[in-house]
């Protein structure tokens, strides 16, 4: 039961750390582009798969296709992905700098990522009332003794708290990071 659990947990904390990769930290991170799709010969496709992406200094991103034709669809991508990030062509290959945060900017940031971390915090507990109910059900149908269903219910229990700590680590992290200057 636990180890299920464990990987539910796992994959909901892999979802946040994800989601908060894509927020722009006022530095150049290839993270910022993995949702930007791409209509590549009409079928959308991830722009990580089209090109070469690199961070040639900590406040540019460059984008060098595979393919010199799909330029133009990559800047359009780019630009409908609404990132805050004008590209710039020069045909060969996209430059995106990434400008300085503003304070209030990066107080902005810092409560999206907290919300980011509620809503993770939220799945987890979820998964615990999956898990409690499924324990009192195997109790109610006589697969656990009491004594048993109290111990496993301390082992959820003990194992959600963990996983809210991570959860707070991994948005302290990520909000110490926007606010580096």
């Amino acid at each position: 039961m636990s180890k299920s659990l464990e990987e539910r947990i796992a994959k909901s904390i892999a979802v946040l750390k994800e989601d908060l990769n894509t927020v722009r930290a006022g530095r150049a991170n290839p993270a910022l582009l993995d949702k930007v799709s791409v209509d590549y010969y009409g079928s959308p496709t991830p722009l990580k798969n089209l090109s070469n992406i690199s961070v040639p200094d900590p406040r540019t991103l460059m984008i060098a296709p595979f393919d010199p034709k799909s330029i133009g669809d990559i800047e359009k991508a780019i630009n409908m992905a609404e990132i805050g990030i004008t590209p710039s062509n020069d045909g060969k290959c996209i430059r995106l700098t990434i400008p300085q945060l503003t304070e209030e900017r990066r107080k902005e940031l810092t409560k999206t990522t907290k919300k980011m971390g509620e809503d993770a915090k939220v799945a987890v507990r979820n998964l615990r009332r999956e898990a409690n109910d499924s324990l009192k059900k195997q109790q109610k149908d006589g697969e656990l003794t009491e004594d048993d269903l109290k111990k496993e219910l301390d082992i959820v229990q003990k194992t959600i708290e963990k996983a809210v700590k991570d959860i707070d680590e991994v948005v302290a992290a990520k909000d110490k990071e926007i606010l580096e200057i």
